[in-house]
């Protein structure tokens, strides 16, 4: 796999994590997860040791959803997550997290909003109207890094992720670990963490070799 190679399949994994957290799992989302090209990526993901045991759990999940009301059961964990405020969600805002304030008294369109704005504006990109979240919901942020992995270089790419992602994610998997009912959610939250310290350490390694 030569360079340009590797980083599409970097922004791949950055999309489909975006993908889980943008909206609640439904049909025509479990049709892609679970198609014979998503279970080979998947399963590729998954020989990361750090990263297989939470694969495997979402794998196990996806594929013993059987019907509407086990996709219903899914979505409410979804919704309660991320959907609903309060002490007894998780909400997927940087903001919430890089505050020392009453996380109920944070606005959400504040500064990590703002700037994620930005850095989607400088890129001639923006939040599609049928998302109507803010710019600092982790999907956008995640799905921001995919057009990183094949348009900057990596020096770039680690300074965004270590500061848009790596200041706060480890918070963000803990709370939906605390929260989630289903599970799910906290296997997905911990595989989003695992992966991004993993492209971190891969990205220091490279941009120290290239300097």
């Amino acid at each position: 796999m030569n360079q340009n190679q590797l980083n599409q399949a970097r922004g791949m994994v950055y999309q489909l994590l975006s993908s889980l957290f943008a909206k609640e799992i439904d049909d025509t989302l479990l049709a892609q997860l679970t198609s014979a090209d998503a279970l080979n990526f998947w399963a590729n993901l998954g020989n990361d040791p750090k990263l297989e045991d939470d694969v495997k759990q979402i794998v196990a999940t996806l594929t013993s959803i059987k019907s509407e009301n086990d996709l219903l059961e899914l979505a409410a964990d979804y919704c309660s997550l991320f959907l609903v405020g309060g002490k007894h969600s998780a909400n997927p805002y940087a903001s919430l997290y890089l505050t020392d304030e009453d996380a109920d008294k944070v606005n959400v369109f504040g500064e990590q909003h703002h700037l994620m704005s930005q850095f989607l504006k400088q890129s001639k990109l923006e939040v599609k109207s049928d998302f109507p979240e803010p710019a600092d919901h982790i999907a956008v942020i995640l799905s921001y890094v995919n057009t990183l992995c094949t348009s900057s270089d990596q020096a770039k790419q680690l300074e965004f992720i270590q500061n848009l992602l790596g200041t706060w994610v480890d918070h963000f998997a803990q709370r939906v670990a605390a929260k989630d009912q289903g599970k799910f959610y906290t296997h997905l939250s911990h595989l989003t963490q695992n992966w991004i310290a993993g492209d971190l350490d891969w990205l220091q390694e490279e941009t120290k070799q290239s300097a």
